[in-house]
């Protein structure tokens, strides 16, 4: 079968960039064989094949049909399947099937038209294959008597072109041709007059005959039945009866009512009718009452299916004779159709770096509806990420408007919404769920701006002290974290590395036992990276604060305690209660509670005697001195630190009582005790041997004296050991261990009744122990000591006064 090719194309292209301007068309006769070339696409679309085959070219019908195909290989176009004209387009005269060759990288189109050709397939057909005229005898020549019809699904010269009688009849001929009013018409003739008694009945075909070649023809049989007299035939008025039905009217409704009327009486004069419908309707969609003619639909209309129906209404009297009118019935289309989308394209998933402007999918919608019912608008409802963009006629594209972030929203359900025109409008909704694939552009965020934790010292090796933790909103690879120590700069790293990050789970080690002591925190830098490639990564600083633990002893200052003699404090016999002696200094190198001292009296010569404060560590006089109490004392004192368990330490010290010293001297300048401690010893021990004979010589006269005058108070003496003076004078000078230093000057005179301490300002703020020198008057005598240091802290009894920081006080008793 030969095949026509016609190819139209422009060579300049209108402003839509996708598609051609002017469609490529073809022709293809119906009935063509599987496989028949239509035409040369690819070469007339300017295409080569290997070019159809890496740009996918696909072909997209309207109807989603695929009645031709396109061969890869060659870029030929062939028919995929029959084509019947007839059942493609009906009686239209042109018949088209248009589609689209879709290319992609980059999107293309390409319209393409073929018209499919008629060829002389149908024969005409009769809507009757019998037809019975009753005919009154008294017919006058040139009567018509009308006839439906032949229907011929062809078109042009391959459709009805003439009817004829066979066999011939010398009574009756047709007459057939277009009438403006009722379209075309076919009447039978009778030629002759009848006699009824010549020829009773009488049959014969009229056959039609169409104009293809071969031609093809259809016969229907016609009897006629001569009857005595009815004069007057039915007529209609009008001839053509046009109705308008809308499309989903029930079974039941009445369309419309034909009426004809007969002028004769009696039984000539009552009609009957019936219908006809258009060949090819094997089932009947409408009904006519006989009596009334009365025209009901016997199932709803689809105005999709056929926009209009023709009939034919046939009235007959009681006498045969008979007229026929015509009946157009006009289906009014309703908005029953909802919009279709199909899709030709979807790209999912996307990374989330996708450029904006990029096509995510393309489809196609159409409603089979018309006028306002077939217009069609498309709406996306979300707007922010995607839009629509139309792309070639009822096409459109799917395509991203800004940029996209998986971390946000991983993915997007975006619905299309198609909405035709109509009253109300029908909707059709598709949804597209677009993926958004990861790319790292996320670097690892740790759950805190900065770490602290605590270990104590004299923790065991590679002990865990804490975690740092990161997440990275990526994933897959890209959210793989991994956990290292970062170097520091060469000035601030540490100098020895005693922390260990786990890689995996970011636990943080130390790998040694630390010492508060020496070291009391060190700060590292830790780096989260993750998988990606190029990775990412973050630091956070990591401060490692040591805990103390309670590993050390406290340790005493004062008095020293070497391995020299305990250290002797003087103390007046007429010192009260509460008299500050000395104080013991102590220090704990452990920090906060471990380091809170606290001081006990552990033993004493005569613990009644001493008290021992517990938060200060001053020693005092708990009573007055007796005469009973010895002259020295020796006292250990405890000094415990408040950790768990609690460690301790002993400070030992010494308390020489002072009383009768009139008849005593010392040098008045004695050398420093560290350098002439030999000669002062002598010194003392000669004074020890002379007081103690004093003492013997004065006894008598004191007691005589005591009873002459009983309020005589006798001057005080200081009574001491030569050996243990000295060397506690010289261990008092030498520790130096307390805050600050007091010179004390103590002048012993007889004949006074009180005795008072004297305080006088200091001549410099502090000055190395020395001998303290006074003047001798001609009625006392006095007594010369080195200066002792005494703490800030010493409180004198309520006669003597108290010191003040900063002081050099006098000590005098008069």
């Amino acid at each position: 079968m030969a095949i026509a090719r016609q190819v139209l194309c422009l060579s300049a292209f209108l402003s839509l960039p996708l598609a051609r301007a002017e469609p490529i068309r073809y022709s293809v006769a119906e009935e063509a064989e599987s496989g028949s070339l239509v035409g040369k696409l690819a070469e007339d679309a300017g295409l080569t094949p290997p070019q159809l085959s890496a740009r996918r070219a696909r072909l997209l019908s309207e109807d989603g049909r695929q009645h031709l195909r396109l061969e890869p290989g060659s870029g030929r176009l062939l028919v995929a399947g029959r084509l019947d004209r007839e059942q493609l387009c009906a009686h239209s005269d042109t018949c088209m099937l248009p589609f689209e060759l879709l290319l992609s990288d980059p999107l293309q189109f390409f319209r393409v038209e073929v018209t499919v050709d008629d060829i002389n397939d149908h024969s005409p057909v009769f809507p009757k294959d019998r037809v019975t005229f009753k005919i009154l005898e008294t017919t006058d020549p040139g009567s018509l008597f009308p006839l439906e019809v032949a229907r011929d699904l062809d078109i042009g010269s391959n459709t009805i072109q003439a009817y004829s009688i066979s066999p011939n009849s010398e009574y009756f001929s047709v007459s057939y041709g277009s009438r403006s009013e009722d379209g075309k018409y076919l009447d039978l003739v009778l030629e002759k007059p009848l006699d009824r008694e010549e020829h009773a009945e009488m049959s014969f075909n009229i056959i039609a005959e169409d104009g293809g070649f071969p031609p093809r023809s259809g016969s229907t049989q016609v009897k006629i039945i001569i009857l005595d007299v009815n004069d007057n035939a039915p007529t209609f008025k009008p001839q053509v009866y046009i109705a308008k039905v809308l499309e989903n009217m029930p079974e039941g409704t009445v369309v419309l009512t034909v009426l004809a009327t007969d002028k004769d009486a009696g039984v000539n004069g009552d009609l009957s009718y019936e219908l006809s419908e258009a060949e090819g309707q094997k089932d009947p969609k409408f009904l006519i009452d006989p009596r009334t003619g009365e025209i009901k639909l016997t199932k709803p209309l689809d105005f999709e299916a056929a926009h209009i129906h023709e009939l034919t209404a046939r009235a007959t009297d009681g006498g045969g004779l008979s007229a026929i009118c015509k009946v157009l019935v006009e289906v009014v289309d309703v908005n029953d159709n909802a919009p279709e989308l199909a899709v030709s394209s979807f790209s999912s998933p996307l990374p989330e770096n996708t450029a904006p402007g990029t096509v995510v999918a393309l489809f196609t919608v159409r409603d089979r509806d018309s006028g306002a019912n077939g217009k069609i608008s498309c709406a996306l409802d979300d707007q922010l990420f995607f839009s629509l963009r139309p792309a070639y006629k009822n096409y459109y594209e799917l395509v991203t408007v800004s940029a996209l972030d998986r971390e946000h929203t991983a993915q997007y359900v975006l619905r299309v919404t198609a909405a035709d025109a109509g009253s109300p409008p029908l909707t059709s909704t598709h949804t597209f769920t677009v993926d958004i694939s990861d790319v790292n552009d996320n670097a690892p965020v740790f759950n805190q701006t900065s770490y602290t934790m605590y270990v104590r010292e004299n923790n065991v090796p590679s002990v865990l002290v804490g975690a740092v933790s990161a997440a990275d909103a990526d994933e897959g690879l890209n959210a793989k974290v991994t956990y290292s120590l970062a170097p520091g700069p060469a000035a601030e790293r540490p100098s020895c590395s005693c922390i260990s990050v786990n890689s995996e789970n970011g636990h943080v080690f130390v790998l040694r036992p630390l010492d508060y002591e020496r070291l009391k925190h060190i700060e590292v830098t830790v780096s989260a990276s993750d998988a990606g490639s190029p990775p990412l990564r973050a630091n956070v600083t990591v401060r490692l604060v040591v805990l103390d633990e309670n590993d050390n002893a406290p340790l005493v200052l004062y008095p020293a305690q070497d391995s020299s003699p305990a250290s002797s404090e003087l103390v007046p016999v007429a010192a009260q209660a509460g008299y500050l002696i000395t104080k013991v200094v102590a220090v704990d190198a452990d920090s906060a509670q471990n380091s809170w001292l606290s001081y006990h009296l552990l033993r004493a010569t005569e613990p009644g005697l001493f008290s021992v404060a517990v938060q200060s560590g001053e020693v005092r006089l708990k009573r007055p001195v007796t005469e009973r109490d010895s002259v020295k004392h020796k006292l250990l004192v405890l000094v415990t630190d408040n950790g768990k368990p609690p460690l301790s330490a002993t400070a030992a010290l010494s308390a020489l009582l002072l009383k009768d010293f009139s008849d005593v001297r010392l040098p008045h300048s004695s050398p420093p005790a560290d350098e002439h401690g030999d000669s002062l010893t002598t010194s003392l021990i000669i004074s020890l041997v002379f007081v103690s004979l004093l003492f013997l010589v004065s006894s008598a006269v004191f007691v005589a004296r005591k009873v002459c005058k009983s309020k005589e108070l006798k001057a005080a003496h200081v009574l001491y050991g030569a050996d243990n003076l000295q060397s506690g004078l010289a261990d008092a000078a030498a520790a130096g261990t307390l805050p600050r230093a007091y010179c004390y000057e103590i002048s012993l005179t007889t004949g006074s009744a009180n005795s008072e301490f004297q305080f006088l300002k200091p001549i410099l703020p502090s000055l190395p122990a020395q001998p303290c020198a006074t003047g001798q008057g001609p009625e006392q005598h006095e007594q010369h000591f080195p200066c002792v240091p005494v703490s800030t802290e010493d409180t004198a009894p309520d006669n003597a006064g108290t010191l003040s920081a900063g002081q050099f006080n006098t000590l005098s008793f008069n």
